[in-house]
């Protein structure tokens, strides 16, 4: 059992994870945000699927099933050439990322407070 000393060391936080679906299937998500970021930073979905160290395909299906349920493009792609090719996220793209931002940074705050205000400095256990 910790005792004073050590709990005061190590507060309680409070986390919370947040998405968006419809019909039960995920539309959006930190994950799926952190994705379109990698591309847009790596300059490719395969690059970015490398970085998250997930599969290709994974990434693939992931962009192909957002797209479908938001009814937007989410990437701008080219292929071959010189370079390779490569992709970055279309302006609709970089502006759901940031409203999602927004939406999680908002949820966080009002269950920080929440949390505050139920616990406050109280350290259950």
């Amino acid at each position: 059992m910790q005792d004073e000393a050590e709990r005061s060391q190590n507060p309680l936080l409070i986390r919370s994870k947040i998405w968006i679906e419809r019909e039960g299937e995920v539309v959006l998500s930190e994950w799926r945000v952190e994705l379109l970021e990698a591309i847009e930073a790596n300059g490719s979905l395969s690059r970015a699927a490398e970085a998250l160290d997930i599969p290709y395909r994974t990434a693939w299906e992931r962009v192909k099933a957002t797209e479908a349920a938001l009814g937007i493009r989410l990437l701008e792609s080219e292929s071959g050439g010189v370079d390779g090719g490569g992709s970055r996220l279309t302006a609709e793209a970089r502006d759901i990322c940031r409203r999602f931002h927004r939406v999680c940074s908002g949820i966080q705050e009002v269950v920080s407070r929440r949390f505050a205000a139920e616990f406050g400095d109280e350290r259950p256990g």
